[in-house]
């Protein structure tokens, strides 16, 4: 054997001597070996190190969890939202039948007459001859019935199938109404046009016309009571040297039908219409469809 391992010998000998005798000196503490002491000093750290490795991971999956829970809470409060949405849309759609169902029951007619509920099924602003068709399966639906909504006149049956009718729009250019200035009380004849306008024609130059001014029907036409609500005067221009050219702005928003109601009264008597000197019925219960002629003379004569 060389010197070397002799060397390597005698140090493997000289460290296990040591250590014995290390284990057998107790520390300055008392109660362990300084060898237990020196022991606990390496140990204790790992182990402190290990153990909060572990805390740590299992704390992370307990945080991965809670998320998979609040993310399983989170999509079925979303689910719940979208089914509370689309249950309030539906009591809102409930909510607004109750208001027309109630306004036709507050609404009080100018003259004697019952209200009828009907649905829009067809609206057309595009053409010259604006009109809507309706339904109205509970009510005996004939010509010239003004219908009408919480805000003012639409226009008048003009042709009848079954539970369906085709109404005239007051916008349609052929429609024409025996209108007044509710304010001075000046009679003239309210006429669609071309582009889907009201004017209020016959109202001579003398009377006071006013920007706002409402504007109703008279009752003179034989087709539409007195008193329904037609519009307001927008503008107010003197292009004439004896009529004024008003605008009249509609009162009801013809865009955003849905409901109507039909105006059931009786009309003029077809006796009383057959007896007229001419033998023709009053300029609005002309032929379905048909303007109404002019007057011959101005309305405003005998209004006062």
């Amino acid at each position: 054997m060389n010197e070397r391992a002799v060397l390597v010998v005698l140090l493997v000998l000289l460290a296990s001597q040591l250590t014995i005798v290390a284990a057998q000196v107790p520390s300055r503490e008392g109660g362990q070996s300084q060898l237990e002491a020196a022991v606990l000093q390496v140990v204790a750290p790992a182990a402190r190190l290990v153990l909060s490795t572990d805390r740590g991971l299992q704390d992370l999956r307990a945080g991965w969890r809670g998320r998979a829970v609040l993310e399983a809470r989170l999509q079925q409060a979303e689910e719940q939202n979208r089914f509370l949405e689309s249950e309030l849309l539906r009591l809102r759609q409930v909510e607004e039948r109750l208001q027309r169902a109630s306004a036709a029951l507050s609404y009080q007619p100018p003259t004697e007459g019952r209200l009828q509920l009907a649905d829009v099924l067809y609206i057309d602003h595009g053409s010259m001859l604006r009109g809507l068709v309706l339904w109205a399966p509970a009510g005996d639906l004939r010509p010239n019935q003004a219908v009408l909504t919480d805000d003012g006149l639409v226009g008048r049956i003009v042709l009848v199938s079954g539970d369906y009718a085709k109404v005239q729009l007051i916008t349609d250019q052929a429609s024409a109404i025996g209108a007044m200035v509710q304010r001075s009380r000046r009679q003239g004849l309210v006429e669609g046009t071309a582009e889907g306008r009201l004017e209020l024609a016959y109202i001579q130059l003398q009377s006071e016309i006013r920007i706002g001014d409402r504007v109703v029907t008279s009752g003179v036409d034989g087709v539409y009571p007195r008193g329904l609500e037609i519009g307001s005067v927008a503008k107010v221009q003197s292009e004439s040297d004896l009529f004024h050219h008003i605008v009249v702005a509609p009162a009801v928003d013809l865009t955003t039908l849905d409901h109507v109601y039909i105006l059931e009264s009786s009309g003029v008597p077809e006796a009383i219409k057959e007896s007229l000197p001419d033998g023709s019925a009053p300029a609005g219960a002309a032929a379905v469809g048909s303007a109404p002629a002019a007057p011959s003379s101005t309305p405003e004569g005998g209004a006062g």
